[in-house]
């Protein structure tokens, strides 16, 4: 039996307390056991802690991507890439509203104009992502500036991940774009090799 299990037992079974012969003396004893006892019964103490070593697992974020960070499309790579952070493939599925999906800009650009209630469901991928993935996307994306993230409700068509899928996911859509692309033609499944002829220039192709 150990130091601390022996000190708890003398104090549960009185044997110290023996020791205090005035009423004032018992009283403070008294106080003392108590306060000693919560200390050591509560969830917060050493015996409860996790003791193993292994952190916490880090919280991860589910992101609906409809363009180029889609599996086949050009930026792909970027979500695999380690060096970024952690992505895991998930499913696919739908916006539950409708919004204009446009391809726009000198480089051909799939912008998703937050318009809600105009254009098409928009067709995409659910990932889960960790945060340094996250702030990986976020400035890749231009959010706030070019992008913003926000949630958008989803409808799933396929669910591989673990556990129930999940009905809203951030997605990348933008305020800050032209008036002109309103009038644009729209798309529900982006495809930079699609027929549209738009063809998407990657960074590395800029000048």
């Amino acid at each position: 039996m150990g130091l601390l299990s022996l000190l708890l037992a003398g104090m549960r079974g009185g044997t110290f307390a023996a020791l205090f012969t005035s009423a004032a003396q018992r009283g403070i004893w008294a106080s003392l056991t108590a306060v000693i006892l919560f200390l050591c019964s509560s969830p917060t103490s050493a015996s409860s802690q996790n003791l193993t070593g292994v952190p916490p697992a880090a919280p991860m974020t589910h992101i609906f991507v409809y363009g180029t960070l889609k599996r086949g499309q050009p930026n792909h790579f970027r979500m695999m890439d380690a060096a970024n952070g952690k992505a895991e493939y998930c499913g696919r599925g739908r916006t539950v509203q409708s919004f204009p999906l446009v391809i726009a800009g000198e480089h051909n650009i799939p912008f998703l104009l937050n318009v809600p209630g105009s254009g098409r469901r928009v067709k995409g991928e659910v990932y889960r992502v960790d945060g340094p993935m996250l702030a990986f996307l976020d400035e890749f994306e231009g959010c706030p500036h070019m992008y913003q993230r926000t949630p958008v409700a989803l409808e799933l068509e396929e669910w591989t991940a673990e556990g129930r899928g999940v009905a809203e996911a951030f997605i990348y859509s933008t305020t800050t774009y032209r008036a002109e692309w309103l009038k644009r033609p729209v798309f529900d499944d982006y495809d930079a090799y699609g027929d549209h002829g738009l063809v998407y220039v990657d960074r590395e192709s800029r000048d």
